[in-house]
């Protein structure tokens, strides 16, 4: 029951020529899974898609079930404005549509960002072979074959097998009890501390917006270099056996953000919509991750537990935000202080607003060790100025949007 889903290797990404990628690259995937594609395209109803590469321009659209290709974008409803260095990122699945947009790479001249984003699960059909999820296209089955209980809730000693298949099925854990709350406390004296010594132009916090304008730190970054009984947590055999559970060799990066969810936060990166981890891009590379939240405070309904839509880990679906047409039910999942929640990486989350008490939590991953030939060095301090950036992330965004369309993408509302 591996969720290593990973289908590319890093060293195998490109440079892709623009005309290699219209005349090549993007005709032989069309003649592989165009019926595959368009079948995604037809169930999500999705209008012609153009783009603008440099001086050439094409559109996909489907025809007789399949999806094509033709010159000029007169029939498009969306248009996509890109370079050839974006273009080669998005086919490789290097960035992705949202995580074109996040860094500048994009514009969106006809239609809205959302259009756009839509089209990636189809992008995907097409040049992975990744059927777009259908109705009815997930179950949920427990190791005895019988229906899965996606309410249930674990303990660190419970067994393992029942753990991995909850997992596997439905994307994310609930483990009670890993911590005590003396460490809970000198955790959450350590996110206070941090975030009373933020600035906005630190590089190593994400701010946020209230209601009436006041802008709050909400996220401290590198937490882990700054809180000793992080470490101490991190460590510690009752945490570190997540990274056993699959058996595909998931390492602790030593990792750590800690994290507060004030009340009347009306812009920001604080409660954010529905997405995946990897949806800025590189699914095919990095997936599944596990991503663990450490309740320091707790969370429930009153003071915005986390929400997760079980199975989302295995249906090609929007990334960025929630497709109206998924099927699958969304949970919150409702913690104690020393629980830990567990998701995949390519499991559909949201942070979900606190409306009476704020909370405190710390989120932490484990990540696949490196496919065969793809131990290339990383850029630390490049990562760092990037995750940094992504404080005033929504003001990119909206950028990219078409400016003439009325439900054009608005800072602070999500999508």
């Amino acid at each position: 029951m591996s969720i290593d889903c990973r289908t590319r290797r890093v060293q195998d990404i490109r440079v892709l020529e623009r005309d290699e990628l219209l005349d090549a690259l993007l005709p032989d995937a069309l003649a592989v899974h165009g019926d595959l594609a368009g079948r995604g395209a037809v169930y999500l109803e999705l209008p012609p898609l153009g783009l603008e590469i440099d001086d050439r321009n094409m559109t996909l659209v489907v025809s007789g079930g399949s999806l094509v290709m033709r010159p000029g974008i007169e029939s498009a409803r969306v248009v996509v404005v890109l370079s050839e260095e974006a273009l080669s990122n998005y086919i490789q699945d290097v960035q992705s549509a949202m995580g074109l947009a996040m860094t500048s790479k994009v514009r969106i001249t006809s239609g809205t960002i959302n259009d756009w984003i839509a089209w990636e699960p189809v992008f995907r059909a097409l040049l992975d072979g990744r059927k777009v999820h259908e109705r009815g296209d997930i179950t949920f089955t427990d190791i005895d074959g019988c229906l899965l209980d996606l309410n249930r809730r674990f303990l660190p000693d419970d067994d393992p097998e029942e753990m991995l298949r909850f997992l596997e099925q439905a994307g994310f854990l609930h483990i009670r009890d890993v911590f005590d709350d003396d460490l809970m406390g000198a955790i959450g004296a350590d996110i206070d501390e941090w975030i009373g010594r933020a600035t906005p132009d630190d590089g190593e916090s994400w701010w946020a917006e209230s209601e009436g304008g006041e802008a709050q730190a909400v996220r401290i970054l590198f937490f882990h270099e700054k809180s000793s009984a992080l470490r101490t947590a991190v460590a510690d055999e009752r945490y570190q056996w997540i990274g056993d559970l699959t058996g595909d060799g998931h390492r602790h990066g030593g990792g750590g953000e800690g994290l507060v969810k004030p009340l009347g936060i009306a812009r920001g990166l604080s409660d954010l919509p529905w997405h995946k981890d990897c949806g800025q891009g590189k699914h095919s590379y990095t997936c599944n991750g596990l991503t663990c939240g450490i309740s320091v405070t707790g969370a429930d309904r009153l003071s915005g537990a986390l929400g997760v839509i079980p199975g989302s880990h295995r249906a090609n679906t929007m990334a960025a935000g929630r497709d109206p047409k998924l099927d699958l039910p969304s949970r919150m999942l409702e913690t104690e202080t020393g629980d830990v929640t567990v998701h995949c990486s390519d499991t559909l989350h949201r942070a979900h607003p606190p409306v009476e008490r704020p909370r405190k939590v710390v989120y932490s991953s484990f990540a696949l060790p490196s496919m065969p030939g793809d131990d290339v060095p990383s850029d630390a301090r490049s990562g760092r100025v990037a995750r940094a950036a992504l404080s005033d992330v929504q003001d990119r965004i909206a950028a990219a949007d078409n400016p003439s369309d009325p439900q054009r993408y608005r800072a602070g509302r999500g999508h």
